[in-house]
């Protein structure tokens, strides 16, 4: 292990309150460099919507956490099609793929703006879960930072979920 991540070789990052706009200006970037498109602020209710697919990376070093993305089947295959081509949509492989990958880089982008992670976080391999009954529970206290922005009218749920 690289002595960047030692424990000793790094001091633990406390959460920031303007980690929100961060992270959507993390997720505004990543989407319009990797799909071309514009997200903007969900307008309506998110609580209305489904999310049936959650792509998670999670971080380790000097934050424990983790990154996700949360969007509907349908949102989910047509981010994959803009990504990977239109057979993506109806290859759930690839979907989870496409999702998995814009979930790594909006955690890579976030990473890379807070200056005291950059070096001193590692980010895991994306994991990707279908279904939407499910319920995210972390063992220790943990602190949320989220926001919802709007892909063609849909809502794509962005969250960081520090350990704390």
């Amino acid at each position: 292990m690289s002595s960047t991540f030692h424990q000793s070789a790094f001091q633990p990052v406390q959460p920031d309150p303007h980690w929100t706009g961060i992270l959507e200006c993390s997720a505004v970037e990543v989407f319009g460099i990797m799909l071309g498109v514009e997200l903007a602020a969900f307008s309506g209710s998110a609580d209305e919507h489904r999310g049936e697919q959650t792509a998670m990376v999670g971080l380790a070093g000097a934050l424990c956490g983790m990154v996700t993305i949360r969007c509907s089947s349908t949102t989910a295959g047509r981010l994959a099609s803009l990504m990977l081509g239109d057979d993506a949509a109806s290859n759930p492989s690839m979907t989870g793929d496409a999702l998995g990958e814009l979930c790594n880089m909006v955690a890579g982008n976030f990473k890379s703006k807070v200056s005291t992670l950059a070096d001193h976080c590692m980010l895991s391999m994306p994991t990707v879960i279908w279904g939407e009954h499910y319920v995210m529970q972390t063992v220790q206290s943990h602190e949320l930072f989220e926001v919802v922005l709007s892909f063609d009218g849909e809502p794509v749920w962005f969250s960081i979920v520090i350990h704390t």
